[in-house]
């Protein structure tokens, strides 16, 4: 194999991202600790981006400054047609109920979801996976980094979000399909310093627009996704991604979140838990 310049691979999907009007110093640091409430709506996946992203891992991410990362995948290497790709993966990942994280896992999961051009998937080592194309693509490591391809124990990618069970910052506590989720912190997580700034991740469905932004505006939840402003305007200090005008997420003020917004999903490409906190 021939290594593919990875310095390609980080800008070939990082114009993917913008930037947040916060309200906070660019200077600003994540803290530690407290409950992040998200309001979402019924019937268009984002309980479902949201939890996952918050449970499970995938082989590589998008950081919110747009640059390509590791994630359970260490390193790669690509063929000179990028066709055939070796992945290194993570030593001492354990999933939440307590399984050591292995290239077989990884294998069973990929091999069931949906990657473009996928010819094959196999462990070649306890911690090393083969992943072959049938047509050569560079952005494969970028293409990986969707927080829909999730890696589970024995290949478990489908099944109930309260019986989910992922090497993700957060674990599930409780979950009901279509109408809430909550998640813990998994303590000594191998991102701990770096991502995930919560103790507590809470998602409620709240149908109607005008509630979530009630819901909001009284401080019973902290984000909301919101199609516009409406009933917020002068109603307080909050906080639009990505502006008023044009408006995915509102948060109420003393929500911290990157400077560098994933511009890929409304929910930060799925990873609000890990990446946003209580400032």
């Amino acid at each position: 194999m021939t290594r593919i310049d990875r310095r390609a691979l980080f800008t070939s999907g990082a114009a993917a991202a913008l930037l947040a009007a916060t309200g906070l110093t660019p200077d600003a640091k994540p803290r530690e600790g407290g409950r992040l409430r998200l309001a979402v709506p019924r019937d268009d996946g984002s309980l479902e981006t949201a939890a996952r992203g918050a449970v499970y891992d995938s082989l590589t991410e998008i950081g919110p400054d747009g640059v390509l990362r590791p994630e359970l995948a260490t390193a790669w290497v690509g063929s000179s047609d990028a066709r055939d790709w070796q992945f290194d993966l993570r030593k001492d990942v354990t999933f939440h109920d307590g399984t050591a994280l292995t290239a077989d896992d990884a294998a069973m999961s990929l091999a069931q979801q949906d990657i473009p051009g996928l010819v094959s998937v196999e462990a070649t080592g306890e911690l090393t996976l083969r992943i072959a194309l049938d047509i050569g693509n560079p952005d494969l490591p970028f293409l990986l980094a969707d927080s829909g391809l999730i890696i589970a124990p024995g290949g478990s990618v489908d099944g109930p979000l309260s019986k989910a069970v992922g090497t993700g910052v957060y674990h599930v506590t409780r979950a009901q399909e279509g109408r809430n989720f909550l998640a813990q912190k998994v303590s000594d997580h191998y991102k701990a310093g770096h991502a995930g700034w919560v103790d507590t991740f809470e998602i409620v469905v709240i149908p109607d627009a005008k509630v979530r932004a009630e819901a909001l505006r009284d401080g019973f939840v902290d984000v909301a996704e919101l199609p516009h402003a409406t009933g917020l305007l002068g109603r307080g200090e909050f906080l639009f991604h990505p502006s008023a005008q044009d408006m995915a997420l509102a948060a109420r003020s003393g929500i911290g979140m990157p400077r560098l917004v994933s511009a890929r999903g409304a929910l930060d490409d799925g990873r609000i838990a890990e990446r946003w906190w209580i400032a």
